[in-house]
């Protein structure tokens, strides 16, 4: 498990926002842990004709804070 905190994707609005209800997600933001080999789309708007792929351990200058779920 790899350890997440705020600032990173794993924690972000963003991170996941293609599936919001999934179950990783909840745990993430809940646990601050995050599986190592999860990958994710980044769901940024600014970003979304990059079609990013990213951890939960990455970061950008676009972070939002989620929703405690």
């Amino acid at each position: 498990m790899q350890q997440v905190q705020g600032g990173q994707c794993g924690p972000c609005a963003h991170f996941g926002a293609n599936h919001p209800g999934d179950h990783h997600l909840a745990n993430i933001r809940r646990e601050h842990a995050a599986p190592e080999p999860l990958v994710e789309d980044c769901g940024h708007p600014r970003h979304a004709g990059l079609n990013l792929r990213i951890t939960p351990i990455s970061g950008c200058a676009g972070y939002e804070p989620a929703m405690a779920t």
